[in-house]
Parts: structure tokens; sequence; C-alpha cells
């Protein structure tokens, strides 16, 4: 590895660990107190869940709480906070997480299939780390304006929902203008991101076949090597946008009526 790209790298880790910090400093009032329920309280009202009652958690204090390997299916947790908490391995198919705080949880290996995170903060994820290495599993989930910053290369996100999502960064935010959205090798197929905001998101060589990018804010997004064919870019800002090597380009709809156009790199 170079100089050069040895510096690079160590200055993209303290960006990320300034920007987890700051994650953390603007939750602190969220988490100062202790969370409202225990692990083991928590384990067994989930497992009324199992037993066919439904369970609501909604509006709960549970941060800084070790919930992995717990199954909250359809259980309803919408406005809880899970600042900092741990769901390693936790299964979240069809539950409700609409307005929920994750800013900062531990996703390694985590299952959101179908459910619903629409409005939810999702800031600083740890994906990354200990024995369990799968990626958390987001398909057919709805991320509807959802707030995301994260690396999430790998991650089956097929037939999301994510529509007004923002996940690109703020580049008026000096400290985080080199962060970007890491979705690498996402599988994208058939989501839905109409009008998000994406600046400057990695999509390299993500699948992105079918995908709506409907008046989506692409600019500075990399998607070299990604597979665009069927993909809407009506109306998306294509100012910046990288499609060097991109497949099935041909294939893409809409191109020709995006804003910026022109000033994206073939």
């Amino acid at each position: 590895m170079t100089g050069r790209r040895q510096r690079a790298l160590r200055s993209r880790v303290a960006l990320r660990i300034a920007f987890a910090s700051s994650v953390a400093l603007s939750n602190v009032a969220l988490s100062a107190h202790a969370a409202e329920l225990t692990v083991d309280q928590v384990r067994a009202i989930v497992a009324q869940a199992r037993a066919g009652t439904p369970v609501d958690l909604a509006h709960k204090d549970l941060s800084d709480l070790d919930l992995s390997n717990l199954d909250f299916t359809g259980v309803n947790l919408s406005g809880a906070n899970l600042f900092a908490s741990r769901l390693v391995s936790s299964n979240f198919t069809g539950a409700n997480l609409a307005g929920a705080n994750l800013n900062g949880a531990w996703l390694m290996g985590a299952q959101f299939a179908g459910a619903n995170l629409s409005g939810s903060s999702m800031l600083g994820l740890v994906i990354l780390g200990g024995t369990v290495t799968a990626r958390p599993n987001f398909a057919g989930a709805n991320l509807s304006r959802v707030r995301m910053i994260a690396d999430l290369p790998n991650t089956d996100l097929h037939g999301a929902n994510l529509r007004d999502a923002r996940l690109g960064v703020d580049i008026r935010n000096q400290g985080m203008g080199q962060m970007r959205t890491d979705l690498s090798n996402a599988k994208l197929s058939g989501a839905d991101l109409s009008r998000s905001v994406m600046a400057f998101a990695d999509l390299r060589d993500a699948n992105l076949r079918g995908a709506n990018f409907f008046a989506v804010k692409l600019g500075g997004a990399d998607l070299r090597g990604a597979d665009v064919a069927g993909a809407d870019f009506t109306e998306a800002d294509l100012d910046g946008t990288v499609f060097t090597g991109a497949r099935g380009l041909d294939a893409a709809k809409g191109i020709d009526k995006a804003a910026n156009r022109d000033r994206a790199v073939y």
C-alpha cells in the first residue's frame, strides 16, 4: 500500500471515528437514563409474541441493551430507542420499527426482512466485528424517509422501499465531507429509491436492476461496475455521477430525462 493510500485510509477511519463520536454525543440525552426494561424483561415480553400474543414495545427506551439472538418477529417497536443496542443475529422480520432510533446499533446478522423502518434513524451502524460476519438483511423492508449513513456492502435490500430516504452526506458539513453510505455489491434490484438523497453514495458493483431512481439526488455517487439494466433514472440528478463500467446502461431508462446527465461520467 502506498503512502498516499495509507494516509487516505487513516483519514477516512479518523472521519468515521469522529462521526461515530458525534452520533454518540447527539444521543447522550436519550441514553443518559437507564433503559426502561432489563434484558430478561424484554426476553420474557417477546416470548409472548411467539405464543401469539401481540407485543407492544412502542416508544420504550431499550438503549444500550444486549438484545442479541432474540426474536422480535411482528413486535411493535415504533418510536423505540435502540441507541447503541446490540441486536446481533436478532430477528425483526415484519416488526414495526417506524421512527425508531437505531443510531450506533450493532446489526451483524440481524434480519429486517419486511420490517417497517420508515422514518427511523440509522447513523453510525455497527456491522463489522465479533464472531458474526453476516450482513443485516433488509429485503423488502420499508426504509422510506430513513436517515442512514453506514457501511453496508454486500447487504440484501432487494425490493426494499427507500422512497424519500436520506442516504447521502450533507456536503455543507465539513466534518463529514468525505463520508458516504457504502452500498457496494448490495442487492437493490427492484428497490424504490425515488426522491431519495444519495449524494456521494458508493454503489460500485451493486445490483440495481429495475430499481427506481426517479428524482434521486445522485450527485457524486459512484456506480462503477453496477448493473443498472432496467433501472429508471427519470429526473434524477446525475451531476458528477460515475457510470464508468456500469453494466446494462443501454437498457437503463430515463437517462435522457435526467438532470445534469451531461455532467455524469460514463
